[in-house]
């Protein structure tokens, strides 16, 4: 009997009691699994389990994490993000893209897309999991058409910080975080209008590839660092440490902020 499972209570609502008791109970629960953020094998009599409900727009699908992972949680994905994590946690994914930055997004109004890069950045003697974001093309504030490049004030309007000194921890930005599922990024979540649920700020057409060192630290932090620079600004890089020089010149050159956010569900504060 799986004693270590966790079942919070929205998952309870979204799954209904019944079916919740049959998780508890270990008549629906799984002997093994892996986990849907480290992809480490679990096993739920022994280890402590969290019931993880991905949630789209016409179907859901449980999934199971160790509990130092993620809590027990209801994520709600667009339907196409849930098919890719079905695709993930089934084995049945397409090969992911090797090159970092390779899966951009639209952003509000078209006029840009999104590239992003995972790496780690080395502060205070600790290696922390990184994104950084940046668009191809200058964003113009909704509303507007430009030609000014409004993408980092829109973000500071967020609460995105600019950076001056690269080696100081990002602040925590509460209610947006980066949801990594089946030890793969598929988006990083903000706020939704009027107190509603988070929505995608970015996400990926494929869930993009992370590396194992990376995962590692996100899963020991329970917390991403995330840089977005003005367009130009960083490019493609191909080590972490040319990455970090990049960060070092935006920085300097005042075009770059940055906020440090959870795992998607874990407290935003």
């Amino acid at each position: 009997m799986p004693r270590m499972l966790d079942v919070s209570d929205e998952v309870r609502a979204e799954i209904g009691d019944e079916e919740a008791e049959r998780l508890l109970t270990g008549d629906d629960a799984p002997r093994s699994y892996d986990c849907t953020s480290c992809r480490t094998p679990g096993d739920p009599e022994t280890d402590r389990t969290s019931t993880v409900l991905f949630v789209g727009d016409e179907t859901a699908v449980l999934a199971f994490a160790h509990a130092g992972c993620i809590p027990s949680q209801v994520v709600q994905v667009s339907e196409e993000q849930l098919q890719g994590a079905v695709r993930s946690i089934t084995g049945d994914s397409p090969a992911a893209p090797e090159a970092p930055g390779a899966v951009p997004q639209n952003v509000p109004g078209g006029q840009a897309v999104l590239g992003i890069t995972s790496g780690l950045v080395l502060i205070g003697g600790e290696l922390h999991p990184a994104l950084v974001v940046e668009p191809t093309a200058p964003i113009a504030r909704p509303g507007t058409t430009g030609p000014g490049d409004d993408f980092l004030p829109l973000l500071i309007e967020q609460g995105f910080i600019p950076v001056t000194d690269t080696s100081e921890l990002p602040s925590p930005l509460a209610g947006w975080s980066v949801l990594l599922a089946a030890g793969q990024l598929h988006a990083v979540l903000q706020p939704g209008a009027e107190g509603g649920g988070q929505v995608a700020w970015w996400q990926a057409h494929q869930a993009l590839a992370v590396t194992e060192p990376w995962r590692t630290a996100a899963n020991k932090s329970q917390r991403v660092l995330v840089y977005a620079a003005s367009v130009g600004s960083i490019g493609q890089q191909p080590r972490e440490d040319l990455l970090r020089d990049a960060l070092d010149k935006a920085a300097a050159a005042g075009r770059l902020v940055a906020a440090s956010m959870p795992l998607a569900g874990t407290p935003g504060a």
